[in-house]
């Protein structure tokens, strides 16, 4: 006998099939020529490859045993070759490499299916303190005709005759090393190993179609425009009527008449004339809580502002809410009666010099009380 295969992979004439097939990973990991691309390496990796051909496959090795020369007795068989028992279980020298045998056999055909997402507009005040929607999605459904079977009632899928079964078809072509088995996805059933004779007349065989539902989506306090809410299982169905995804609504917030929003605080501007300023006032304003008065303390001074803490948006995590800041405006007139103007010129004249903001001498709170008239028309 020219070559002891059971020397080649060092393992024992006695030694079990899983001992022969960790023999041979050790060593296709040592000599593989993308690893050692000696060509020494080379011959030796042809070697232990026809030796592992004939050890794992139980007919060869049992002609080996017996004195016989199995490869040349075997169809399209040769040192080195990829035949059914060898190298040709690519998954062997995968596993050897990457430490699991490769993925084999059909695909199913029932998959998840995909998330979806919806857009939906709501209001400050909605958004502040929450509240529920009705929303209307189209996504697809499983088929109520075939159950998400994809056949047509009374018929089932069959067993693919070109594979059978198995998802794919093999091809062995020649390489440096001798014959390479390789595989590929059955182009007859797709890889899914079976096929639909006759398809669904609803789904056409794809086991779902597309339907409109409605849906109530609660909208919790502290959304803010770009927030999602996932909803689990209301996206799409998968082929097959596989399980559905996700459904994700996305808040878009409509812009308010008077409020603008930065994070949880609320923002307007109220505008008052001077003289309000300047004596002080209470501006009514209609907030998200209800209608509340402002108090415009004396001497305000154009851009001033003023808190109502408590009045803003829920905070979305934890407890409270943000603030209502209320931006003063004071307006100055721009033309002038003759007893306004002689009213303002009076003042000027009273007041002599600047003073501190906001106080008054003797005589002065008298003349803005007749100035306030005079701009009030009265």
């Amino acid at each position: 006998m020219a070559t002891d295969y059971y020397a080649v992979l060092g393992v024992r004439r006695d030694a079990s099939q899983d001992e022969i097939k960790k023999a041979f990973r050790r060593l296709a990991r040592e000599l593989h020529p993308d690893v050692n691309p000696d060509p020494k390496t080379q011959e030796r990796f042809k070697e232990i490859n026809a030796a592992y051909e004939v050890l794992s496959d139980p007919q060869k090795k049992q002609v080996y045993d017996l004195g016989g020369d199995p490869l040349s007795q075997a169809a399209g068989g040769g040192a080195g070759g990829f035949g059914a028992g060898g190298f040709g279980n690519f998954s062997d020298i995968m596993d050897a490499f990457f430490g699991t045998a490769s993925q084999r056999g059909p695909r199913s055909r029932t998959r998840r299916g995909q998330d979806a997402m919806i857009r939906i507009e709501v209001e400050l005040d909605e958004a502040a303190f929450g509240t529920t929607k009705d929303i209307q999605v189209d996504t697809a459904v499983v088929c109520n005709t075939c159950n998400g079977e994809g056949a047509a009632p009374g018929t089932s899928a069959q067993t693919c005759d070109m594979c059978r079964g198995r998802g794919e078809v093999s091809q062995v072509t020649r390489s440096f090393l001798g014959q390479v088995m390789t595989s590929r996805p059955c182009p007859q059933c797709q890889g899914f190993g079976t096929v639909v004779p006759t398809p669904c007349p609803e789904c056409a065989g794809d086991g779902r179609i597309r339907s409109r539902r409605t849906l109530t989506v609660k909208i919790p306090a502290g959304v803010d425009n770009g927030t999602r809410i996932q909803l689990a299982g209301e996206g799409e169905v998968g082929p097959g009527g596989g399980p559905a995804g996700d459904l994700y609504v996305e808040i878009h917030e409509l812009p308010h008449s008077t409020f603008q929003r930065r994070g949880d605080d609320l923002h307007c501007t109220v505008t008052i004339p001077m003289t309000a300023a300047a004596l002080g006032t209470k501006v009514p304003l209609e907030t998200l809580d209800g209608m509340e008065e402002i108090d415009i303390r004396p001497g305000t001074q154009s851009g001033q502002s003023v808190p109502l803490h408590g009045r803003g948006v829920t905070h979305l995590r934890g407890g409270g809410r943000g603030d209502l800041i209320v931006h003063v405006e004071v307006t100055t007139p721009t033309k002038l009666d003759p007893e306004q103007e002689r009213v303002l010129r009076e003042l000027a004249a009273l007041r002599g010099e600047e003073r501190p903001q906001g106080q008054f001498q003797p005589g002065q709170q008298g003349l803005f009380s007749r100035l306030k008239d005079a701009f009030n028309g009265r």
